[in-house]
This record gives structure tokens, sequence and C-alpha cells, in this order.
């Protein structure tokens, strides 16, 4: 999965394509090498990013202080870090919830 890959300090990068603005939170698969992931909130003062967060950490079975913002603050492509899980706990979350 091109959108994992191990992080520094036994953390793990999770590169994500955000879309704003959507009707509901929902994975909506693969966008290039990253995860998509659409939520709700518009993309001001960062209640974007906040949203991602708290839907990762809520999807992935994570606390929200274990989902960071790694890179990409303005953008739609993010880089997050996760801790407090592993690889293969992430990728088998992450391929169960895309295969509905």
């Amino acid at each position: 999965m091109p959108y994992l890959s191990p992080g520094p300090d036994e953390t793990i990068l999770l590169a994500v394509h955000v879309q704003p603005k959507a009707s509901r939170n929902i994975f909506s698969g693969i966008y290039g090498e990253s995860l998509k992931i659409a939520v709700t909130t518009a993309p001001v003062d960062g209640k974007a990013n906040k949203a991602v967060i708290a839907f990762l950490a809520k999807s992935l079975g994570v606390a929200k202080r274990d989902v960071e913002l790694h890179s990409g603050q303005t953008s739609r492509r993010k880089i997050f870090r996760i801790s407090g899980t592993t690889i293969e706990e992430l990728r088998g979350h992450i391929e169960s919830i895309i295969q509905g």
C-alpha cells in the first residue's frame, strides 16, 4: 500500500488526499498514492484538518492524540503521523473499510 510507510520513532506515515465540504465523512478509496478521505467540514481555520484527525482516529481505532498532521497544513495532500498501533493493524483496518 503506497499510502502507508514506516515513520520515525515507531510511528506510521499515512498519505491522505482530503476532499473538504463533502456530503459525509467517508473513505473514498485510493487517489494516486494516497488514501482519499472526504469530510463535511470546510477548510477554514484548520477545521477540516481537525475533522480528518478525528475521523482517522475513530475509523482506525486509535486515540486522537495518536494522530498528528505531519505535513500539508493547507494542502489537500497531507501526511499524518500515527502512533499507538502497528502498520499491519492499520493496513487491516483500512483494507476492511475500503473493501466494505
